[in-house]
């Protein structure tokens, strides 16, 4: 093993192999008291980033010399971490990386560079397990992503999640925009306070991922007198229009302009109310002015199980989950065995973004459809 000389010019340092001990240690030939300040003693963080990047790039090399020089560079920057207290965090968020990509080459030589989506890795490497791994993005640069490699709507691993939100978690916030609800132990997202109909988004961009299919799922609750895709309120012209606020519920949509994905729609009642109740219940008459760009792709559920509304938050029946469809609306769920997940696969290969909108036809006081969950993939 050899220490990696690269690294002495950009980070001050000497490192000097110790033959007897086959380790590398790091001595620092211009530091100053770090003790009193927090100034860093490398020149560049994003320097010594990118030649651990493209160290592990280089298709040359022997899978297992880079290993090797890998475990130096660890052993070097641990030293550091120990010695200089106002350096441990830049220290250690470059050592996880540098574990990262060790994870991600240590038992195969199949990558030749950092891969591009989860699908790629599930190709290369069929046995990997769901978690967080460094995909590299259309400019060159490097993220962090999750993966799910076990099957999802029908399909195996190689998912590549680009939307998240578990308002569960009480350190998790709102997207920018949205409004945050709270009662009875639900924490979810809606929109902005108006006295107009209105939508509240939020996108996620694919970084150059290229997909053919869209999966998820959302979980979202009923404020008030939601009614479903209703065609009088909002007017006809808002109705028929996906940049509008076209449903009381959440619609997801792809691209610019947009293009329907999946639309998430909450319904009056559970009981029979043929105006206001969701297109799938019995006998509701919302089938004859149903969006022709919906098709079939869209969910319907009721969080109300009386005959009659309050202008509150109906935490007891969470909707979209496949649960709780009583009354005229049960079809809305047994005739959807996919629930809760939602399946679009899609004509043609995109690297489009996928976009979150929470909408309403009527104003916040009378109605919204707030989001206390949701997870978004693409492969």
């Amino acid at each position: 093993i050899a220490c990696p000389p690269q690294f002495i010019s950009s980070s001050n340092l000497a490192l000097t192999f110790d033959a007897a001990n086959n380790t590398c240690t790091a001595a620092c030939s211009a530091c100053s008291d770090t003790s009193n300040t927090d100034t860093n003693q490398y020149n560049s963080d994003d320097e010594l980033v990118n030649e651990l990047l493209n160290t592990t790039r280089n298709n040359g090399q022997d899978i297992e010399e880079i290993k090797q020089k890998m475990d130096s560079i660890i052993s070097s920057l641990s030293h550091i971490k120990e010695t200089a207290t106002s350096n441990a965090g830049v220290i250690n968020d470059i050592l996880l990386l540098v574990e990262d990509l060790i994870m991600l080459k240590n038992d195969s030589s199949s990558f030749s560079s950092i891969p591009t989506s989860c699908q790629e890795i599930k190709d290369k490497q069929p046995n990997s397990p769901s978690g967080i791994y460094l995909l590299q993005t259309a400019n060159n640069q490097t993220q962090s992503v999750y993966c799910n490699m076990e099957e999802l709507c029908g399909s195996g691993g190689g998912w590549t999640r680009l939307g998240y939100l578990d308002m569960t978690d009480a350190t998790e916030n709102c997207p920018s925009g949205f409004r945050l609800y709270q009662s009875g132990g639900v924490r979810a997202c809606g929109r902005a306070t108006l006295s107009v109909g209105s939508c509240v988004s939020v996108q996620f961009p694919s970084n150059g991922i290229s997909y053919t299919q869209v999966c998820g799922r959302v979980v979202g609750y009923q404020y008030a007198s939601t009614d479903a895709v209703e065609h009088t309120i909002g007017g006809l012209e808002n109705h028929n229009d996906i940049n509008s606020y076209y449903v009381d519920g959440v619609s997801i949509t792809r691209g610019s302009p947009r293009q329907h994905v999946w639309t998430l729609i909450a319904g009056l009642l559970d009981a029979n109310d043929i105006y206001h109740s969701c297109p799938c219940s019995q006998g509701s008459i919302q089938n004859s002015t149903l969006q022709s760009f919906l098709g079939n792709d869209y969910f319907c559920e009721s969080g109300i199980s009386t005959i009659t509304y309050q202008f509150i938050l109906y935490t007891s029946d969470p909707l979209w989950d496949g649960k709780g469809c009583g009354g005229s609306e049960s079809n809305c769920c047994t005739s959807r065995p996919s629930l809760p997940w939602f399946n679009k696969v899609l004509n043609t290969a995109t690297t489009d973004y996928l976009e979150l909108r929470v909408c309403a036809d009527e104003t916040t006081d009378n109605e919204d459809v707030p989001v206390s969950f949701y997870e978004l993939y693409v492969k």
